[in-house]
């Protein structure tokens, strides 16, 4: 059934992840392409509408996956997996948290855990990056340089380095998330 492989494997990905949705990621690509649930185009323009709609992006994969896999019940079992561990576990390190941060054991599996989250991130957006840029899906794959896909991120850059330029903070996340909606349109409608 449909429903409980959706908890089921959001349950395992919520209860393993480490660093936030974006450690994520490349978890949930694992496991949607490995079950056939999305192409690896869909999976990338999956990250998009996440990224561009509110609330954290584990959580809006995983209701937009369950979402096309399942219909509203795929959406919310799907979104109850991955949520459910982050909810115990914060009412577990609440109820501890006093007395849980002094020990030198939680410090250094802490401390191990970071490099492990900075490289599943990086990942991610090494691969992120060659699908979008270079349209390489697997190792061996020929590639095919995405001309407008540059155009939007030097667009993006130049807007920010002169922004950065007037004002230290630059452009909004959801300025730069505006722009290039806009600069897709446009570019890629033609």
């Amino acid at each position: 059934m449909i429903y409980l492989e959706l908890f089921f494997t959001f349950l395992q990905i919520g209860t393993v992840s480490f660093g936030g949705g974006y450690g994520m990621i490349s978890l949930i690509r694992e496991q949607v392409l490995s079950r056939n649930w999305l192409s690896e185009t869909d999976f990338l323009n999956m990250i998009a509408v996440s990224e561009s709609t509110p609330g954290p992006i584990a959580v809006n994969m995983a209701t937009f996956i369950g979402a096309s896999q399942g219909g509203l019940p795929g959406s919310v079992a799907a979104t109850l997996g991955v949520v459910l561990p982050s909810f115990i576990i914060i009412l577990l390190i609440a109820a501890l948290i006093r007395n849980l941060l002094k020990y030198k054991g939680v410090q250094a599996f802490l401390s191990g855990i970071r490099p492990c989250v900075t490289g599943l991130i990086l990942a991610t957006a090494t691969l992120l990056f060659f699908n979008t840029f270079l349209g390489i899906q697997q190792l061996h794959s020929p590639f095919s340089i995405d001309v407008r896909a540059f155009a939007i991120l030097t667009v993006l850059l130049i807007l920010q380095h002169r922004k950065k330029a007037k004002n230290p903070k630059g452009i909004p996340p959801i300025g730069l998330i505006s722009i290039s909606a806009c600069l897709g349109i446009i570019l890629y409608s033609f």
